[in-house]
């Protein structure tokens, strides 16, 4: 690559970058400020990645713009231990999110997951009780199971929609337990339950305790989890895939850099 080529093409990427980091963090603070203690929650993990997107994009851009061959160092440092992050995260997230399938309900559209069937990681963090008090209490905030009602007006509607994970796992007992569905937020609860499965004793009709308690509604956060989980990986292989691009643009750009000083 020449040298003006990858000097200039190093300069307008973490320019971007910058643009984008920025963006990042207005988005962050504007999390912080919102009322919504599940998104806060999220808040310090959104501002760390701005705040490391705009640091190694402003190295890069400073050390493109000056010709700089020990700013670029620096620049390819810094970005070789986020390639070797995202790197690591990723696989992580392979092996944790590989484990758990559910199985189908004979005469239902949705799956049922059971919560020993993933990874030790989720168990290990939704057995956790301060860990799962926080997500219930976004759990019922979400008001997922108190919309079923509005969504599927009869029951034969209810019986045929394809229920998310979470709607599945923390919105109705588990098909096992044999309570006849009145509607979609009501099951006749005055039969004897055919399992012993404890989460039939946990469900209730209330809106505030459903079945949010149950090892069946931990399972469905799980598989949702997964699901996204799944996603950023993909999200993440695209992205190493860009930045080791970014990466061989720089190192030519610090070559260069360093051809020139030398003539100087």
């Amino acid at each position: 690559m020449g040298v003006g080529t990858s000097t200039f093409v190093t300069r307008w990427i973490n320019f971007l970058t910058m643009v984008l980091a920025i963006v990042v963090i207005i988005f962050g603070v504007w999390m912080s400020m919102h009322h919504d203690g599940c998104r806060k929650s999220l808040t310090l993990p959104v501002l760390a990645l701005g705040a490391v997107i705009f640091l190694i994009s402003i190295v890069g851009f400073l050390g493109a713009l000056k010709n700089n061959s020990i700013l670029l160092w620096i620049y390819l440092i810094l970005l070789f231990f986020v390639l070797v992050g995202i790197l690591v995260f990723t696989v992580l997230v392979f092996i944790v999110t590989n484990d758990g399938s559910g199985h189908s309900v004979t005469g239902l559209r949705y799956k049922e997951y059971q919560l020993q069937d993933y990874s030790s990681w989720f168990l290990k963090e939704l057995n956790n009780s301060h860990n799962w008090e926080r997500l219930r209490v976004c759990l019922v905030k979400s008001d997922d199971c108190n919309k079923l009602s509005k969504k599927y007006k009869t029951l034969k509607e209810y019986k045929l929609a394809k229920l998310s994970p979470v709607e599945a796992g923390c919105c109705r007992p588990p098909s096992q337990c044999g309570f006849p569905a009145v509607n979609s937020s009501y099951y006749d609860l005055t039969f004897h339950p055919a399992s012993a499965n404890k989460d039939c004793k946990r469900y209730k009709n209330s809106g505030a305790i459903k079945c949010y308690d149950c090892d069946s509604c931990k399972a469905g956060v799980a598989q949702y989890m997964k699901i996204e989980w799944r996603v950023v990986a993909i999200f993440n292989v695209v992205l190493f895939v860009v930045l080791c691009i970014v990466y061989f643009v720089g190192c030519c750009a610090r070559r260069n850099a360093a051809r020139g000083h030398s003539k100087a």
